[in-house]
């Protein structure tokens, strides 16, 4: 002990202290359990507060994905941005002539239920018949074809003829009131299918068209039908076609 002081005290150094002994190899884990522990602690909500949400997430790909496609264009357009805004322009300028060229978009009649015969406002057939002749003042025949035919079918409905049927077609219209006024029978099919061909397939009436259509529902209104050959669907019964 006292050499050992002695040397100490001398070389002035410490000696140092001997490690612990723990009485076996130091602990280590496998990197698969050491992975799978990290991704479970990782996957605790307190890491992920703050991420984004899933849709917020959809929108920045998403727009990622467009700025990729324009910056793309704008690498093959002559002028860069400036052409591909100079093109995006006219392509913008070429739809809005050929939207003004063709007017509105209308529906192509290729099924039975082309449509409801009515809209949302509840007109009498004084009411639809007094639109039609303004439409007809205003040589607006399609319009006034329209609302004649309107007019036409809310009379059969006033006069208990037909049931008041809310989505009710033209062609449905023409086939059950044929069958309480059968000597108007082809008239009827031929009004509805003039009524279809203005309101779904764009064609323009005429005003010969409209002047038909307002015999035709001035004759209806004239006539009596023929009790035996309603059906269930009549305000007899108060129930729906079958």
């Amino acid at each position: 002990m006292t050499a050992v002081a002695a040397g100490g005290a001398a070389t002035g150094r410490v000696p140092a202290a001997a490690p612990p002994d723990d009485g076996g190899a130091p602990v280590t884990i496998p990197r698969g359990p050491a992975r799978e522990a990290a991704e479970d602690e990782l996957s605790k909500p307190m890491y992920h507060e703050n991420d984004p949400s899933l849709l917020r997430r959809l929108i920045d790909w998403v727009w990622e994905r467009v700025g990729d496609l324009l910056d793309a264009a704008a690498g093959v357009t002559p002028g860069g941005w400036t052409g591909v805004l100079v093109v995006t322009l006219i392509v913008v300028l070429l739809l809005v002539a050929l939207r003004l060229r063709m007017g509105a978009l209308r529906r192509t009649p290729g099924t039975r239920h082309r449509g409801a015969l009515f809209d949302d406002r509840p007109l009498s057939a004084a009411e639809h018949r007094a639109e039609a002749e303004r439409h007809a003042a205003e040589g607006r025949w399609s319009e006034a074809l329209q609302e004649r035919t309107r007019a036409l079918v809310r009379s059969l409905e006033e006069r208990a003829l037909l049931d008041p049927r809310p989505g009710r077609t033209a062609d449905e219209a023409a086939a059950e009131a044929s069958r309480a006024l059968p000597q108007h029978a082809a008239a009827l099919r031929a009004a509805a299918l003039a009524f279809d061909e203005v309101t779904y397939a764009g064609r323009p009436a005429d005003r010969a068209a409209y002047d038909r259509l307002r015999e035709l529902d001035d004759a209806v209104r004239r006539s009596r039908p023929r009790l035996d050959g309603r059906l269930s669907g009549t305000a007899t019964t108060g129930g729906g076609t079958p």
